[in-house]
């Protein structure tokens, strides 16, 4: 058994067809079959259930797929220490979707800066969704927002945020001279969706201000909260970065007094894989531009 049959394995187990794994390998079908064959032989179990449209892991395939996985992954960080020059190699950045667009632009555009040789690859989804793959080592590193379940992650915390009201510029709170929690109670709120964790950081500030909004839209983007309440559908909680980009007119944002609702963004990275000089460096930037940002 060697690396090319297992990466042949992996392929075949991903599309589930061998003409298009063989595309994908660059050799010809008959080939990736005979290779497929022999790692069979060699287990002494057959991998895959040929049917006439398709083909799907038997049991014997599916115990092999996570040994195979982590073989695959062990071999790719060798070749990555061993070339680890700290300049060339691809480095794997998500963010959730409430953080990504306002603050991963410049971000990445100072550390290609700086490293003009490295690859930066960037993905965009839920809190939820990034501790998995940066668990199982899709991802190198991921930015999002306490709270977490840090298990089998090195979790840093980088800036404290303001989450700022944001109001339709005729709503009744627009002019308050000051305005606190209590104030909130009456007025219909516009929120995201469950799956974002921005929604637990509102509702659990109102919580503990015994303030229970009632959320009579949910969204899955930021943009479409602030244009809701543009148009009076209610009010929201948006975070100071998406301010900062926002230049509508019909709307207005106010801070919230005692206490002001704050979320706390952090970084999250597996510290059992293989830590690169070009991962650390990547982390030195990161540090340096949260520390600038608000």
């Amino acid at each position: 058994m060697d690396s090319e049959q297992i990466a042949h394995f992996l392929s075949v187990s991903e599309h589930g067809n061998f003409t298009r794994a063989a595309k994908e390998l660059f050799i010809s079908q008959p080939a990736l079959s005979r290779s497929i064959q022999r790692l069979e032989e060699e287990l002494g179990q057959p991998l895959f259930e040929r049917k006439p449209r398709s083909i799907e892991l038997t049991d014997a395939g599916e115990t092999f797929l996570g040994r195979a996985t982590r073989i695959m992954a062990l071999v790719q960080e060798s070749k990555a220490e061993i070339c680890d020059d700290g300049q060339r190699g691809r480095i794997r950045v998500a963010a959730i979707p409430t953080i990504a667009p306002y603050f991963l632009p410049e971000l990445l555009r100072r550390f290609s800066t700086q490293r003009p040789l490295a690859t930066l690859a960037v993905y965009e989804s839920t809190t939820d969704e990034l501790i998995k793959k940066l668990q199982v080592g899709d991802l190198d590193i991921g930015i999002m927002a306490l709270p977490i379940n840090p298990r089998d992650l090195e979790v840093e915390e980088l800036f404290d945020e303001e989450l700022c009201l944001v109001l339709p510029t005729k709503h009744p709170l627009a002019d308050q001279p000051a305005i606190t929690p209590d104030l909130l109670e009456p007025h219909p709120f516009v929120l995201l969706d469950e799956a974002h964790c921005l929604s637990d950081n509102v509702k659990s500030y109102c919580r503990r201000n015994s303030t229970h909004p009632v959320a009579v839209e949910r969204v899955n983007q930021l943009a479409m909260i602030q244009e809701l309440v543009s148009l009076g559908q209610g009010i929201s909680m948006i975070p100071a970065m998406a301010r900062r980009l926002d230049l509508a007119e019909n709307r207005v944002y106010r801070t919230i007094e005692t206490p002001t609702p704050k979320r706390t963004v952090v970084a999250a990275w597996n510290p059992y894989r293989y830590d690169s000089r070009l991962m650390k460096g990547f982390r030195e930037t990161l540090n340096e531009y949260a520390s600038e940002f608000m």
